[in-house]
């Protein structure tokens, strides 16, 4: 899915009425769905309680508190990309504490254009971390069919005496005789050893 089919959900944390009325004009509806909004720290919590987002956007001061520690918190969230606008005075001080996070930080006043080329920025940055997402997903599931696999040929090795390679040439003809994954195989066969009385 290329950039501009995606679409991402966005929860805006922020007690200005009028921040949030400009904000919302940068975020169109076939791009930014849906755009939730609330007014604080302990409510945006609550929120990433019942589901999750894409997006945070954090207009500081909060009411609550000022924003930074929740950025912070959240930016550990894998795959979330957290944009904090802060008052240009206290840019420097923001941006030293939250860079080390990879918390997009954009100092107010800002055009709408820096708006809209800042969430573009969050866009990419969020497709790149959701590739990085499947690609640890599918390592993960191979090292765990590994894992499996080689359970299957001890449970051969100690069951029938036979040495590894045998084992593992035993589990690829099964799967390639039977049309299944090796992992499928290796599933059954320590089934049918553990059913035996062995572990």
């Amino acid at each position: 899915m290329s950039l501009k089919e995606q679409i991402y959900s966005v929860l805006l944390v922020s007690g200005s009425e009028r921040f949030n009325s400009s904000l919302l004009g940068a975020l169109p509806e076939r791009k930014y769905y849906p755009v939730k909004i609330v007014g604080g720290v302990g409510a945006a919590k609550r929120e990433l309680l019942d589901r999750s987002y894409d997006i945070v956007i954090i207009n500081t001061p909060l009411p609550d508190d000022f924003g930074t520690r929740l950025a912070i918190d959240l930016s550990s969230e894998i795959g979330l990309g957290v944009m904090l606008f802060v008052k240009s005075e206290n840019f420097s001080d923001v941006l030293a504490q939250v860079s080390d996070y990879g918390i997009l930080t954009v100092a107010k006043p800002a055009s709408g254009q820096i708006v809209i080329q800042s969430l573009l920025l969050l866009c990419a940055t969020r497709e790149r971390l959701r590739r990085m997402e499947k690609k640890t997903a599918s390592i993960e599931e191979k090292m765990e069919e590994i894992r499996i696999v080689n359970r299957a040929k001890w449970a051969l090795i100690d069951e029938y005496k036979m040495n590894e390679s045998e084992a593992h040439k035993f589990i690829e003809r099964q799967a390639m005789n039977r049309c299944i994954s090796k992992r499928a195989v290796a599933e059954q066969i320590i089934e049918d050893y553990e059913k035996q009385g062995r572990k």
